[in-house]
Parts: structure tokens; sequence; C-alpha cells
């Protein structure tokens, strides 16, 4: 499963250098607007301690984690539905990932150029939201509009289909981001299916110290239920390339605050991992919350999914407190499920096919 997670923001905020802290990638991020214009693209592994233990126990060749692709993309300014900036082609490559992290400057360096007259979280994340809600109802108005003539021969597809984008369109005028919207089932294909920018789900991402961010910026983002990490960059970016020891001596926490969002990345677009293990290798492995046995047994085998039997099934940390597979089968611990099982995060499968 390709996943991919878009770093945002207007220029000078931090993106490149945050892409870069994630990936160990060289990329530009000198300081002038932008640095960035084709996209650059990382692939990430997710930390998962489950998988080191598993591997341990089984003493596995290898040890496969599930991963990200993370894109930095170039800075958005205002206007940019218009083509302000590089707006278009920035706007473009938003459309094709699959989540957002927005990066708003909190940082109060002014040696870094900044393109707005102050230091304000709240107008930044209102230019970006106004942006893409702008190409968005740019692209539903012209959608409602094609969709006439068929609606006026009697389509009740297409007049379904005008209903539903004439309700985002209300939303979005509204000033609401269209993500953090209910929608039926029916609705949200719908508008997924064009790949509007505001349905992406999103992170916001405070690039500073705490100490720096007013507290009424902080409750502002709480009360509204907007998904919130403050991370201080630039300090990250330069431990990245420091190992345990050296983190120690400098007084740096081990786990460092990207590998949260990278795992915070994993959630907002309603994954979980199940496991596979074994001499050869321990592997994560990818669904869509509320997948069943058969799906998962496709994603590691589409001919998993279509012959499926059954799946064996033990949660990972009773795996480990076995000891073994054999010991954990004497205790009655290893549930044998049927296509109907719906995986929970941390199952080790063992899947049973006809092929």
């Amino acid at each position: 499963m390709s996943l991919s997670i878009g770093i945002v923001g207007l220029p000078n905020v931090g993106k490149s250098t945050l892409f870069q802290a994630i990936t160990k990638k060289q990329v530009p991020r000198e300081n002038y607007p932008f640095c960035t214009i084709d996209p650059n693209i990382g692939v990430v592994a997710v930390p998962d301690e489950r998988v080191e233990k598993l591997a341990r126990l089984s003493r596995s060749k290898k040890k496969i984690f599930t991963t990200i692709e993370f894109v930095d993309i170039a800075g958005l300014v205002k206007n940019a539905h218009k083509g302000e900036g590089l707006g278009n082609q920035f706007l473009s490559h938003i459309r094709n990932v699959d989540a957002i992290v927005y990066v708003l400057r909190a940082f109060l360096n002014n040696k870094i150029v900044n393109i707005q007259p102050e230091i304000d979280i709240l107008k930044e994340k209102e230019i970006l939201d106004t942006e893409m809600a702008l190409k968005d109802l740019e692209t539903i108005e012209k959608r409602i509009s094609s969709l006439q003539k068929e609606i006026k021969s009697g389509d009740k597809k297409a007049a379904k289909e005008a209903e539903i984008l004439k309700k985002a369109k209300s939303l979005l005028e509204e000033g609401f981001i269209l993500s953090s919207r209910d929608f039926a089932p029916e609705e949200r294909a719908t508008l997924n299916s064009y790949q509007l920018l505001t349905m992406k789900p999103r992170i916001y991402l405070l690039n500073g110290k705490e100490e720096e961010i007013p507290e009424g910026v902080i409750n502002t983002f709480k009360e509204n239920g907007w998904r919130l990490l403050i991370i201080d960059v630039l300090t990250e970016f330069d431990a990245s390339t420091l190992n345990d020891e050296e983190k120690k001596e400098f007084g740096l926490p081990l786990q460092l605050k990207l590998d949260i969002l990278i795992k915070e990345s994993y959630k907002l677009l309603d994954l979980i991992t199940f496991l596979t293990t074994g001499p050869d290798e321990t592997k994560a492995w990818t669904v869509k919350r509320g997948a069943r046995a058969p799906q998962a047994g496709g994603v590691i085998h589409s001919d998993f999914e279509k012959y499926f039997i059954k799946a064996e099934v033990i949660g990972w940390q009773d795996l480990l407190a076995a000891g073994s597979f054999a010991k954990a089968r004497e205790k009655g611990l290893i549930r044998t499920e049927g296509k109907d099982y719906v995986v929970s995060d941390g199952d080790v499968l063992e899947i049973k096919s006809s092929v």
C-alpha cells in the first residue's frame, strides 16, 4: 500500500528542513522563497518496536517496516489558486498526496526571511486553508456546470452527484474545511473521486519552541480539535544525525519528536499494522482499519485473498509472553479465524489458503 504525506506551508517556514530531518535526504533549503520548486520525495520507515521484538523472538534474518512517502511541496502564497508564486503547480502536487502536514512558522528567528509582516500562526493556517478551499470551489463549480446537460435529460445519478457537490460547495463558502465535516459513505466516495484538497486529513505542525507560541494559539487548536504537534524542526534536524550515545551526551531525548510525527501521520490515514514473523523475516503490513482477514491476506499476496481458507491469529504481546509459536499453541493462545474476522492492530497472522 503506497501512502504519501504532503508537507505544505508558506515559504521559509521549515518544510524542507523538516523533510531532510525525516528522510535524511539532501534537499535544497536555502534561505529564500521558492527554493523548492519540484517536490522532493522520500520514503520513511514507520518506527515500530513490535517488529524489533518479534524479530528477536523469531531470530529473523530481516526486519521490514511499513513505510510512508513524504513529499516536500514548495511554499504556497496568498492567491496561489490564481497562480500567484507557482501556485497552480504546487496545488496540483498537493492533490496527489493522501494527507497533509501543515508546517506553520512559530519560531522567532528574524534571520530567516519571513514573507509575512509578522509571526502569525493562525493567519498562516487561514491562508493555506483559503487557497485550498478556493481551488476546490473552482473544481466543484466546473463539475456542477458540466453536469447540467445530463441533469436536464433526467439522469438521476448526475442529479445526485450535483446535490453532493452543492453541499460541499456550501460548506466551503461557509469557511469549513471538508475533512472536518461528516459525510455519508456515498458522499465521501463522490468527493474523494475529485481529489479535493480540503478533503485530505491533516496535522498541524507548529515549528518552534513551546515558549515561543502564545497560549491562546495552542488553546484555539485544542478547542477546534485540530491535530497539533509542536516541534522545533531545526533542533530535530541537528539531532537526527546523532546516535543514541551522542543524544545522551547533549541531553537530547532518545526518541525524537520526528518519530511521533511519522506515527501520527500513519494514524491520520486510519491505518493499522498487522505482522508476520518467522526465521526468514519479520514484517509489518498495512491495512485500513476495519479490514477483514482475507483482505489482509491479499496485502501479502493476491492469491491469499482469492483462495483464503482461514487465518491463525495471536496478539503480538501474547506471542512474546509465550516465547514461541509452539508454546503459544500449547497454551491455546492462537485462534483460528474465518473470512469475517476483522484484523486488529498488532495481530500476528498466518494466512492459510488453497494455493
